[in-house]
């Protein structure tokens, strides 16, 4: 009655080796490191990257505790070198950006600070890593963003001209040239009808409000009213926040930090990141994408870039730009099934698809051209061109991108698009990793907490229950273990709020072991034999444990379906306690108990404390009844 079966025992051992297992990292902790990673498509860090490194750290004597390649399974790399202390890192990071970027103009890899953990390697290589803690316990990456709003009013008056040249095309108005003069968009017509004609066409526009139209001559100039333009700038830096936010959260990043620091600056933080070089290139690059035709009769009137697949080659394309990346709604890598490529499937909006079809229709066997723009470290942003196909057919708001080397290559510039493009161009003029030092005071206090709460439960359980309490305190300990090793291997990020998950896990997780030791007291009376008293008490508590953990996983679900930032970390970690407080105080306590007690034939009493009679009766201690304690 008493007794588990063999299959629920090795489940109870399995659970308390694999828990020890993947916690005992956690106390090994995170050391310094520095991450080498490819800062453009075309370069991949391949295993002699990790020996060229380690000539570097040899040369100039600076000591690492570990060098580490790691290879994905589309092929990509990075190396990690393993530091102790930060001066060691900034040293080591310095001798090895000069040794592989001789170029610092455009370097071929990027460089950022990382952690590693200290566990040893063996355990590493099973998947068992430290807890993540986030930037209030431990740091993380930090990215300061300065939006260019100059370049979202330049960005407006593009999308301006593709509106206008759709617009005199369908009332038949000739438009010879059009640039921009400033914040100015100047068009040129053959005659002062024509422009009149033009002005009356923009007029009749739903945004003619947002215009301020001059007419000279044969030339119209239209630009934006101040509120208009400054509705461009706020609405530029609102996208640029959302994008980020949908960019980090792609990422899997953990209780990510994307605010607005005064008028046209970002903060990004990501605790706890565990590949700052991936978010630096995915967050610092500006993915700024324009569709261009290629530029084949007058150089005058073309615009040079570099082919990204293609080193050393240069196409010629046209000065006006087609569609902006902001037409983008869908974005997905995929592979080629028929030539072994990789591809991007993308999208447009309803208005852009039809700019892409007129524009397909008028030049199919001409070349078009898409041009990714890219952050340099000067603050510069270069254009690339990542493909440049031929138009074989007329073609709307759905089309493919080729040029990616590989499928992560592919994804990762799918992620840009799918979370949007850009409004204006960032630069990142502040990157740091957070150091520890607040993180080191928050966690020994999270910690005593967490110990003196435990120690004071403990001493009460013991006092209150005796044995029953040293089975209520243990499985209190295994749920403990058992959290840690799941918060750790899942990768979820600690902060504070999360320290306070993990206390509230205790109190429930003791509040469920007082129910089933107050219901064996109960059965016991009622007269029954201290067997069967053990055996009903478990029995008879589990449907009000059942039912006050789904109560409350309840409301942490809704926290963590609703909830941002803090407040989803607080209900990851609650939700997970809520599990494994029902193993450790209903499942692991009852193979204690049998254990102890399972295993006795004549069974007189039970170490459970005081049990009161009811009704004034004469109280008696069970744990005083015999000697078979």
């Amino acid at each position: 009655m008493n007794r588990y079966p063999l299959w629920k025992n090795i489940i109870i051992v399995l659970a308390l080796v694999l828990g020890l297992l993947y916690t005992i990292p956690t106390f090994f902790g995170t050391t310094q490191a520095v991450q080498v990673s490819g800062a453009k498509a075309t370069v991949k860090v391949e295993a002699d990257v990790k020996d060229k490194v380690e000539q570097v750290l040899k040369a100039q004597n600076i000591p690492y505790t570990g060098l580490y390649f790691e290879k994905t399974a589309q092929g990509l790399g990075t190396v990690k070198v393993r530091v102790n202390g930060q001066e060691t890192q900034a040293k080591a990071k310095e001798a090895i950006n000069a040794a592989l970027n001789t170029d610092p103009n455009s370097p071929s890899y990027t460089l950022a600070y990382s952690t590693v953990s200290a566990a040893p390697d063996w355990m590493t290589a099973i998947g068992a890593k430290p807890v993540s803690l986030g930037l209030d316990l431990r740091g993380g990456v930090h990215f300061l963003l300065e939006v260019k709003m100059s370049d979202a009013v330049q960005k407006k008056l593009d999308a301006m001209q593709n509106g206008f040249n759709t617009l005199f095309k369908d009332k038949k108005i000739a438009l010879q040239s059009a640039e921009k003069n400033g914040e100015q968009l100047v068009m040129n017509f053959d005659s002062p009808a024509a422009v009149e004609q033009a002005r009356a066409a923009i007029l009749s526009e739903q945004n003619a409000t947002d215009y301020v139209i001059a007419a000279n001559g044969n030339s119209l100039s239209v630009g934006l009213t101040e509120q208009a333009v400054n509705q461009v700038k706020n609405q530029a830096i609102k996208q640029n926040i959302e994008i980020l936010h949908n960019r980090v959260n792609a990422m899997g990043a953990s209780e990510p930090v994307v605010q607005q620091q005064g008028f046209d600056r970002i903060v990004v933080e990501l605790p706890g990141e565990s590949d700052p070089a991936r978010a630096k290139s995915l967050i610092g690059r500006t993915a700024t994408l324009e569709v261009r035709m290629e530029e084949t009769t007058n150089p005058l009137n073309g615009v040079e870039f570099d082919i990204m697949d293609e080193p050393g080659k240069k196409a010629l394309l046209k000065k006006q730009v087609v569609i902006t990346g902001d037409a983008f709604t869908q974005a997905r890598g995929q592979l080629d099934g028929q030539n072994g490529g990789v591809h991007v499937s993308v999208n447009l909006n309803a208005e852009s698809g039809k700019i892409m079809r007129q524009t397909t229709h008028d030049n199919v066997g001409k070349r078009m051209g898409i041009v990714m723009y890219e952050q340099q470290p000067d603050g510069k942003t270069k254009g690339e061109v990542i493909s440049l196909a031929t138009i074989q057919s007329e073609f709307g708001d759905a089309f493919q991108i080729t040029g990616a080397r590989t499928l992560q290559e592919a994804e990762d510039l799918a992620l840009l698009l799918r979370s949007g493009a850009l409004a204006a161009p960032m630069t990142i003029t502040q990157e740091s990793t957070v150091g520890p030092s607040l993180g080191e005071e928050n966690i020994q206090k999270g910690l005593k907490s967490l110990a003196y709460g435990f120690a004071a439960v403990s001493i009460f359980m013991l006092i209150y229950y005796h044995v029953f309490g040293i089975f209520s305190v243990l499985a209190l300990g295994v749920n403990l273990l058992l959290l840690v090793g799941i918060l750790a291997t899942i990768g979820v990020t600690m902060t504070l709020p999360g320290i306070a998950a993990v206390a509230l896990t205790l109190g429930m997780a003791i509040d469920s072991n007082v129910l089933i030791n107050e219901r064996i007291r109960e059965e016991l009376r009622k007269g029954q034999p201290p067997a069967m008293a053990m055996h009903l008490g478990y029995e008879r508590a589990f449907a009000t444990i059942l039912d006050s953990n789904v109560t409350t996983l309840i409301a942490g679900v809704a926290l963590l379906i609703f909830g941002t930032g803090p407040i989803r970390g607080f209900a990851i970690v609650h939700c997970l306690g809520i599990a494994t407080s029902m193993f450790s105080a209903v499942f692991f306590s009852r193979g204690l108990v049998n254990l102890w007690y399972g295993g006795r034939k004549k069974l007189k009493s039970l170490a459970i404390g005081q049990v009161w009679k009811p009704e004034g009766g004469e109280h008696r201690s069970v744990a005083s009844r015999g000697s078979n304690n």
